[in-house]
């Protein structure tokens, strides 16, 4: 998440950088989004993990994918303090290649986990619309479990896979003056094709099935005389909902990795001053941008689900009336226990 700009400090070593990563001003800018990301997406997930709890309980489908949601969120909201610590020292990793590695891990588990997660929602919310009767049988709390472990173990399965393979290198460069952490460049060849694999199987096929889920969804509501028009409301808030999360948070980054791995490919000359790394060059910073547009949906995601979810609306108020009617207690409490002193006092 860095602007780039060549500084005195790297101008001797410029011959042999594919990328020059130099201080800026907009590199705060960037820092100041994980920092806001990381408190509100701390409240938000805090505030909706108690409703959502009650619909687990309650054996709701819908709670159980958006409880694996809340948890994946909260594991990389956790990691959050390490990027804004690497920022704030101009991009220098100085944690350790392991613990590079580990935040990598978690920041992009939770991409996909989440992006997962919201294709389960999303062909759920499809087969409770078209199929009300016969969903049934198969919407049950044993399948979503099921269908959450399968994609935990498959998202982490596979992370874990690339960087026992790569051995850490592709996550952390040591070379020069300062430790970079997942800014490693030129790309190398297992890299690049593990991303055009994730741009395939971790984008574009979930953003097919959203799209064809909720445009059925879409169709059928409209079509439906039965539904009242605030329940209507209540669904294209969630399909539009759902794809403007991938829109804003996800689509850019994906594009521009797309565009990164096909460059590195096609490029005939990948040294430093060649066309790759100008191309490099000239990319780094918005690309970086893209990553922090990505942390966003960890506050996203909760605040979209209370909107949409009747269950976790009705827990949300349920919790703020117990916590006002607490508030009212005790201030109750605490007159009457003043009225005892004043007339002791007397």
């Amino acid at each position: 998440m860095s602007v780039t700009v060549t500084t005195p400090a790297t101008n001797t070593n410029s011959t042999h950088v594919c990328v020059k990563i130099g201080e800026s001003a907009i590199s705060d800018i960037l820092m100041s989004v994980y920092i806001l990301a990381f408190i509100f997406g701390v409240i938000f997930n805090v505030l909706t993990l108690g409703p959502i709890w009650q619909q687990v309980r309650q054996q709701n489908v819908l709670g159980i994918f958006l409880l694996n949601l809340s948890l994946s969120d909260m594991l990389f909201i956790f990691t959050m303090p390490l990027w804004i610590n690497y920022y704030r020292q101009d991009h220098n990793w100085q944690l350790g290649v392991m613990s590079c590695s580990i935040a990598g891990f978690f920041y992009y588990s939770n991409m996909y986990i989440s992006i997962y997660l919201l294709c389960c929602i999303s062909v759920d919310r499809c087969l409770v619309v078209m199929y009300p009767l016969r969903s049934k049988t198969h919407r049950t709390s044993c399948y979503a479990w099921a269908q959450c472990a399968i994609i935990y173990v498959l998202v982490v399965v596979l992370h874990i896979m690339v960087l026992f393979n790569d051995n850490l290198k592709d996550a952390h460069d040591d070379k020069g003056s300062n430790d970079r952490c997942y800014e490693t460049y030129p790309l190398q060849k297992p890299v690049a094709l593990f991303n055009l694999i994730r741009v395939g199987i971790g984008f574009l096929l979930p953003l097919l099935v959203l799209a064809v889920s909720y445009w059925k969804v879409l169709a059928t509501v409209g079509q439906s005389p039965g539904l009242t028009a605030q329940a209507k409301r209540k669904v294209r808030l969630l399909s539009f909902g759902v794809i403007g999360i991938f829109s804003i948070c996800f689509a850019p980054y994906h594009i521009f990795l797309l565009a990164r791995s096909l460059v590195f490919y096609y490029s005939e000359n990948i040294h430093p001053g060649g066309s790759y790394c100008i191309f490099e060059q000239t990319v780094h910073f918005f690309f970086s941008c893209t990553l922090a547009l990505s942390s966003l949906n960890c506050v996203v995601d909760p605040v979209l689900y209370v909107l949409v979810s009747n269950g976790v609306q009705e827990e949300v108020k349920l919790c703020w009336r117990r916590h006002r009617r607490t508030l009212t207690e005790d201030y109750a409490l605490n007159l009457s226990n003043r009225g005892r002193s004043s007339n002791n006092l007397i």
